[in-house]
């Protein structure tokens, strides 16, 4: 069985994407002529040394390619490799222990189509010099933890999405674990989703703020691949899953903020044309699912920091129908 590490590189230089790769070589009890590590610059200028790139037991092919954002870069790196396996990893991340791999390698001698892992994600109190270490169990929304066999996506043309550059993961990670019955799952995490302060979207703290409309469009992809696939209670969950999260962020203090109301409102009307096209899918789920599905988010959100009701549900969803009538009228 072998193994492709596949990785997109953007301005992260030696020292930035080193910490990976000796992550890799520090691994235990694999044989490293099974592994191979595939990097794809991204149309960036920061190239990687030959020094660097020869400096380890396993095979790194390094290619340049035009810019097109991490989806093209992911799926250049995909096209080239001939792995059975097949594990998407970004540049500044890294394997936190010694035995990851084993663990991988031992999961596809069992043979799956997917798997996906607890991770840790490494966080940083705002103003303050001390990290946590968060597990992130049973999280489809990140590439990080997740290993797919090569076929299986061929057979299933199951691609990144290059129209998705942000919140482009939870599309293809939502759409490979939900078109296979041999999906696994991994409790035991190796995988670190490393802080790093130039990194936007972990120290912004207004990023999702800033980039609703993109998950709209991610989670709008996700709805129509499922649906054209047949995938009909996989799309009325994750459909379900998108309002509720709307109604929790969209009460979130910074959104209320009227410093921030021209976004709101633009992004509130985007979401209006969500809920109009997938809300008969949505509200087509048996209640105790959707209870279900309101208490993760609603869980997630107390767990974050980031929990406010300054309206019902029943109450915000009324003002969403009022967009939706006043376009058609």
């Amino acid at each position: 069985m072998t193994l492709d590490i596949l990785v997109p590189q953007f301005n992260e230089d030696d020292s930035i994407i080193k910490p990976l790769l000796d992550s890799l070589a520090f691994q235990q009890c694999i044989n490293f002529d099974e592994l191979g590590v595939i990097i794809v610059n991204d149309g960036s200028e920061t190239f990687l040394t030959k020094k660097l790139l020869k400096s380890y037991p396993f095979k790194i092919k390094y290619i340049k390619a035009e810019h097109g954002g991490v989806s093209a870069a992911r799926d250049r790196a995909f096209q080239e490799s001939k792995a059975d396996y097949v594990m998407f990893c970004d540049a500044d991340d890294m394997f936190f222990n010694m035995c990851g791999l084993w663990i991988i390698f031992g999961q596809m001698r069992g043979g799956f189509d997917a798997m996906n892992s607890t991770f840790l994600e490494e966080s940083k109190i705002p103003d303050v010099e001390q990290h946590l270490f968060l597990n992130r169990e049973q999280d489809s929304t990140f590439v990080h933890g997740k290993v797919y066999r090569r076929q299986y996506l061929i057979d299933n043309n199951i691609r990144w999405n290059p129209a998705l550059t942000i919140h482009e993961d939870s599309y293809f990670n939502c759409l490979a674990l939900n078109c296979t019955d041999k999906a696994v799952y991994c409790p035991t995490p190796f995988y670190l989703w490393k802080w790093r302060d130039e990194s936007v979207c972990r120290r912004d703290f207004k990023y999702i703020l800033k980039t609703y409309n993109n998950m709209l469009d991610s989670n709008t992809a996700l709805v129509e691949q499922l649906l054209s696939r047949g995938k009909v209670e996989a799309a009325k969950m994750y459909s379900a899953s998108m309002i509720y999260d709307a109604y929790f962020t969209m009460n979130k203090d910074e959104w209320i903020n009227q410093e921030n109301k021209e976004y709101r409102d633009a992004t509130e009307k985007r979401f209006a044309e969500y809920y109009e096209k997938f809300k008969q899918y949505a509200l087509d789920i048996p209640p105790q699912v959707k209870a279900n599905i309101l208490q993760q988010i609603r869980s997630r959100f107390y767990f974050e920091g980031m929990f406010f009701e300054s309206i019902t549900f029943d109450k915000w969803i009324e003002g969403i129908e009022k967009l939706i009538q006043d376009k058609n009228s």
